[in-house]
């Protein structure tokens, strides 16, 4: 029987630590049998969970012999993370151990060195801070899981849930991994990935400065089609000037700032309306809905009307 040994290391997120358990010990395969021997290890035999506390019957031994091992996120991620337990994951890895992580628990593999030269995923709120504490990692925050083989890593909360499926999929196939799909009410496969779930943020409006006039105005007038020339002609400057001093003074430029106003706008109207894309198009500044759909993808990860179907 497979065994998979799930760790649980102190501050972890109760949420990351009870998706494997209850996915692999509910998994039967044909005939009824389970198809996973769970255990919990932890470096202590009490586990502060933040709310509560934990005893964990296995200590880090069981990762030893263990087929899997799991590697719940923490709740603080600049804990510094107990040399026993990289110790451990080192071990395994190096004997060859199906290693994957959910949520932070991404960064408890980057320091462990498992994760040098590779790809991986973390919650899309701490991509950023994965990647510039880790420059030797290919981080893709876009993605609900990634698959290299004998490391996996998975993005935040439910997205352990479709890595847990996946890890079931590759050890018994397609139809174990859908029963154990509807037993946690989740679909084998979702669509999109992660940029679904990140709501555009309102792009940032330097205050005081020359140009908060002209990106308020922006704001307001987005849903016309507004070329170049005619924001450089509100603002009565030159396009190359303005070029120049919206790359200062935001980071960015005239239109992709418009876009990304746009793409906030349009998926506020399809959580809480009924318009059809075509007409969302039209209101949010769009030429065509074809370019709509286009650049919504792009920046959403899904097309509009998947994005209306999960949020709405």
């Amino acid at each position: 029987m497979h065994t998979v040994a799930v760790l649980a290391p102190d501050d972890v997120i109760p949420f990351d630590l009870s998706t494997p358990i209850e996915v692999f010990s509910r998994t039967r395969l044909p005939g009824g049998r389970a198809g996973y021997r769970v255990r919990v290890c932890a470096a202590a035999p009490e586990i502060d969970a933040g709310l509560f506390t934990l005893r964990s019957p296995w200590g880090l031994e069981g990762l030893a012999d263990a087929d899997t091992v799991i590697v719940p996120g923490v709740a603080d991620v600049s804990r510094p993370v107990p040399d026993a337990v990289l110790d451990a994951l080192r071990d395994a890895a190096a004997d060859g151990t199906r290693i994957a992580s959910i949520c932070a628990g991404t960064f408890t593999l980057a320091a462990a060195g498992l994760l040098s030269g590779l790809r991986a995923t973390t919650h899309w709120a701490a991509a950023a801070g994965l990647a510039e504490r880790h420059p030797d990692i290919d981080v893709d925050p876009d993605v609900l899981y990634v698959d290299n083989g004998q490391i996996l890593t998975s993005a935040g909360a439910a997205a352990g849930l479709d890595l847990c499926l996946h890890l079931i999929r590759r050890d018994y196939g397609s139809a174990v991994a859908a029963d154990a799909a509807r037993l946690s009410v989740m679909p084998l496969e979702r669509e999109g990935g992660q940029a679904q779930f990140i709501v555009s943020e309102a792009p940032p409006t330097p205050q005081g400065s020359e140009l908060e006039p002209l990106l308020h105005w922006l704001e307001e007038n987005a849903g016309r089609e507004l070329t170049l020339e005619d924001i450089a002609g509100h603002a009565g400057m030159s396009t190359r000037t303005l070029l120049r001093r919206f790359r200062e003074q935001t980071g960015s430029t005239p239109l992709r700032w418009l876009h990304r106003t746009r793409i906030r706008q349009a998926q506020h109207l399809l959580e809480t309306t009924g318009h059809t894309v075509e007409r969302i198009a039209v209101q949010v500044g769009f030429g065509s809905p074809t370019a709509f759909r286009d650049r919504f993808k792009r920046v959403a990860g899904v097309s509009p009307q998947a994005y209306r179907k999960a949020f709405q």
